[in-house]
């Protein structure tokens, strides 16, 4: 097998995705090149925060850096997140009762929200209540919007804490929207750990569960665990499931949505 480095990377990242730790003997064998090659390959990726080296070979790179500001993430990704929200605007319909956590990615889903009809909004998500109130008071869409109680977070522009936990104890949602910080085949996880309990809660108050994450959360974990990816329903993202998770049956555990920006759209 003659790879070029880039491929061989790629492959190498692809088995990381399937496997808790990567070896470098074992790397070398499959790959058709010595051992020298695989350490200088992995010393690279670890460069670029994509795995951690460790004795012997690898192990998937843990992000716990600090999350960061709200008004930077919006400027991040911002197309992407533009073409999901609008995509997920689309799944709520006349009358649902639907759950809104906190997030950039969720604001423009609340920008895209025209239409409906007697929809309940709950969310904690300050930066979208407003978003939302703004629309139904210029009439762009009808029913009413709920903000939660708790401990504000002013840098996510969030609501947080054991109020906002206790208050969702009384909810019961047709639809809830997530976004988050990684998805990995075995778990969804976030920077934060008081924005995650709370996102935990919602899961569990909620008849379908969309996971709302643009391409560079696919095969990331972030710092705290939300839910195993099996309590999800539908994943919208700005790319298509990867391969490696093709060959996982994915497809039979949750269905995968991808989101199209308006340049594509247009061709």
């Amino acid at each position: 097998m003659n790879l070029l480095s880039t491929e061989r990377q790629q492959a190498i990242l692809e088995q990381l995705d399937n496997e808790e730790k990567i070896f470098v003997a074992i790397l070398a064998k499959n790959l058709g090149v010595t051992p020298e090659t695989i350490r200088r390959d992995l010393d690279i990726l670890e460069k670029e925060k994509k795995l951690k080296r460790v004795h012997g070979g690898a192990v998937k790179y843990h992000q716990t850096n600090n999350e960061p500001h709200f008004e930077k993430k919006m400027n991040l990704r911002y197309d992407a997140k533009a073409a999901i929200g609008k995509k997920a605007a689309e799944f709520i319909h006349d009358g649902d009762t639907i759950m809104i956590d906190v997030g950039t990615t969720s604001i423009h889903l609340a920008n895209s929200l025209v239409g409906v009809q007697r929809v309940t909004i709950v969310t904690n998500s300050l930066a979208a209540a407003e978003v939302l109130n703004n629309r139904l008071e210029n009439k762009e869409f009808e029913g009413k919007v709920i903000v939660l109680g708790g401990m504000t977070n002013p840098t996510q522009k969030s609501i947080v804490g054991a109020l906002t936990c206790k208050m969702l104890k009384d909810f019961r949602f047709d639809k809830v929207f997530l976004s988050c910080g990684g998805i990995t085949l075995d778990n969804v996880s976030d920077y934060d750990l008081e924005e995650s309990t709370v996102s935990s809660a919602m899961i569990k108050r909620a008849n379908q569960v969309f996971l709302l994450a643009d391409s560079s959360k696919i095969g990331n974990e972030s710092f705290y665990r939300i839910c195993s990816l099996s309590e999800a329903d539908y994943i919208i993202c700005d790319q298509d499931m990867p391969n490696t998770w093709k060959q996982q049956k994915l497809e039979t555990m949750l269905q995968w949505i991808t989101a199209e920006g308006d340049e594509q759209n247009e061709g």
